[in-house]
């Protein structure tokens, strides 16, 4: 009785779907379906890059090894006049114990002792892998600076780093 039930309730579910959109329900087999974009849906697949519509890419690089492992890509984007650091979901680097995300002024920044002239801090790094997300602080010009590193604070070393093409 339970399962019949619920196949109603599913059966009516789908009607009112039906209904509401005007679209027909279609079973999809995800495994062979291509990649679809919800209408009015405000992310597009682009890479392995998830990137809202509206949003411009400005400049990107691969993260490399400086004194500790560190891969993955990011992405310095512009969205609603604001600028952002988006990693992406392969990013990943080592724990430490005081990590912070900085922009650097060149494309290499140096393994230890960086400069205070040299940098800006962008934010403390919130996670050791995965996607993440940074919001450059208004004051900041992202056009003066020229790669994205994971910077210990404490032991005032470059655990890895990123240079942003143009």
């Amino acid at each position: 009785m339970k399962l019949r039930n619920f196949s109603l309730s599913l059966i009516s579910l789908m009607a009112i779907t039906t209904v509401a959109t005007g679209a027909p329900y279609q079973s999809v087999n995800s495994q062979n379906a291509p990649a679809m974009k919800p209408e009015g849906s405000m992310m597009k697949p682009e890479g392995s890059m998830m990137k809202p519509q509206g949003t411009m890419a400005m400049r990107s690089g691969k993260f490399v090894k400086a004194e500790h492992p560190t891969q993955g890509s990011v992405m310095l984007v512009k969205e609603g006049g604001k600028s952002y650091l988006t990693f992406d979901k392969t990013f990943k680097t080592d724990a430490g114990p005081d990590l912070y995300v900085i922009l650097y002024r060149t494309s290499q920044p140096p393994i230890g002792g960086i400069k205070e002239k040299d940098y800006v801090q962008v934010a403390k790094l919130q996670k050791v892998s995965g996607a993440q997300r940074y919001a450059i602080p208004q004051t900041v010009k992202p056009e003066n600076f020229s790669s994205v590193a994971i910077w210990c604070r404490k032991f005032n070393a470059t655990f890895g780093y990123a240079s942003l093409g143009k």
